[in-house]
């Protein structure tokens, strides 16, 4: 369970198990991971608005379409290979030294994306920022779990999860605000994006923090101590993890299960606005018709679509503002599910409500007012499993490996997910049309959530970890 008991055998709440140091080094791993999701979801909401300005085309003209899934594949391969890097030198040189180094690449490269010119710069700092994005959850969970008590390691890693919503909730307000500063003519018209990338530069500040405070954790100076460090090149870790059949066998089970998550959210969740972005905008030309402002010849007119663009935009931003609100929820649920009944029963009543909800809203969303009550259940569902990655997956590795086995698992999903979003723009244009249309992007996603099968079935022969130490040799 959460609880521990105190020399006079009182059960403690894992809040009071944690020192003043133990809460500063929480707060500061869940900034760098929260800004880290504050990056993620600009991307998210900026990345058609700055492909439509940098190519000159409409927003929903197919090659903007196919341009942004292409852009998003590039940024998660950046993003593989940035935690394949930086997992290894964390185990190597510190995981305090490499959390430094990747919140200040994805930050200086994300305020470099206001300078884009062309969609191919656009694409170059976004696979930029996607290196340091991938390095900072494996070092983000190993510093918080080998720092805090055994008693309050689970509940840690998951509020840092929880935590993560409030970079994604900014992002949304900040979308909100640019777009206001953008309707009131502070910001040049189709520039709002431009602002957006530049807000992602803050986290650099975070730096100066990490840099004069943070320490590394007292098992990782152990291990320095005693001289049992892996040493050689930057691949020695993952011979490390390759060597023993036990963490052979955690490796393919963690990466199994994160992959299915994360290709879930980028190639499936991830579209969930450029399909409100056609949905709301015939939702809005119909009522106009309904109206008698517009003729029914002229709803997708672009004289139209201009005139229905605020209200589209401000019903995204409030769509993703509940589906992070569900997000929250649904994280500190599997976290307390995980806590009581064990993880591998949290994260099959993840990955099943994530498979039937992601459908069913794929299926039914017709409107705003769907979207309102659809979103935060498909957040709840779609990211609770991720509260289980920050949980389960410094759970099987040895401190040695843990930050490489981790970070491994979590960013072997980005190449999956870039794949997944290659695989659902053809879907949607061979197999179901041409792109920017409402049901192309529907069916595409409908059918990708075939995806959450595969954490089920992996299941069986993931270890449980509930109530256990971290694992050593």
């Amino acid at each position: 369970m959460n609880k521990r008991s105190n020399q006079l055998g009182v059960a403690v709440p894992w809040w009071r198990q944690l020192t003043p140091y133990h809460w500063f080094v929480l707060a500061v791993a869940s900034a760098a991971w929260s800004f880290d999701c504050l990056d993620q979801r600009l991307f998210s909401l900026a990345r058609i608005p700055a492909l439509s300005a940098l190519m000159d085309k409409p927003a929903s003209d197919p090659a903007v379409q196919a341009m942004g899934k292409e852009v998003t594949a590039i940024f998660l391969v950046g993003w593989g290979i940035g935690g394949l890097i930086f997992g290894a030198l964390g185990d190597r040189f510190g995981r305090a030294r490499m959390l430094m180094v990747t919140v200040l690449i994805y930050s200086l490269a994300t305020g470099l994306s206001f300078f884009s010119h062309f969609y191919w710069d656009f694409a170059l700092f976004r696979f930029i920022t996607g290196l340091g994005v991938g390095g900072v959850f494996g070092l983000a969970v190993a510093l918080i779990a080998e720092t805090v008590p055994d008693g309050a390691r689970a509940q840690s890693l998951g509020l840092l999860q929880v935590l993560s919503t409030c970079g994604n909730v900014s992002a949304g307000f900040f979308k909100m605000w640019i777009d206001s500063l953008e309707k009131a003519g502070t910001i040049s018209a189709g520039h709002g994006w431009r602002w957006m990338f530049l807000v992602g530069a803050l986290p650099a500040l975070l730096v100066l923090l990490i840099r004069n405070y943070l320490k590394e954790p007292e098992r990782w100076l152990k291990l320095k101590a005693e001289g049992h460090l892996v040493t050689g090149g930057l691949f020695a870790s993952y011979r490390g993890l390759l060597a023993e059949k036990r963490w052979r066998k955690h490796l393919l089970v963690g990466a199994v299960l994160a992959s299915t998550g994360v290709v879930g959210l980028w190639a499936i969740g991830e579209y969930a606005p450029d399909l409100q972005r056609n949905i709301f905008q015939t939702y809005y030309a119909n009522e106009l018709v309904a109206q008698g402002k517009i003729a029914v010849a002229t709803m997708t007119s672009p004289e139209t679509k201009k005139l229905t663009k605020p209200l589209v935009d401000s019903a995204i931003a409030w769509a993703y503002l509940a589906n992070m609100g569900g997000a929250a929820l649904g994280m500190w649920l599997f976290t307390r599910v995980a806590n009581v009944f064990g993880r591998r029963l949290a994260f099959l009543i993840g990955f099943s409500s994530a498979l039937v909800i992601t459908f069913m809203v794929y299926w039914r969303m017709n409107s705003p007012q769907d979207a309102y009550w659809m979103m935060p259940l498909m957040g709840a569902a779609q990211l609770a499993v991720f509260a289980g990655f920050a949980i389960y997956l410094p759970e099987l590795f040895p401190s040695r490996l843990r930050s490489t086995g981790t970070s491994f698992c979590y960013n072997a999903g980005r190449f999956a997910a870039a794949a997944g979003s290659l695989f659902s723009a053809a879907l949607a244009k061979w197999a179901f049309g041409s792109h920017g249309s409402p049901l192309t992007e529907r069916y595409s996603a409908m059918t990708m959530c075939v995806i959450f099968l595969a954490g089920i079935l992996i299941l069986p022969f993931a270890p449980e970890t509930k109530g256990r130490p971290l694992p050593e040799e």
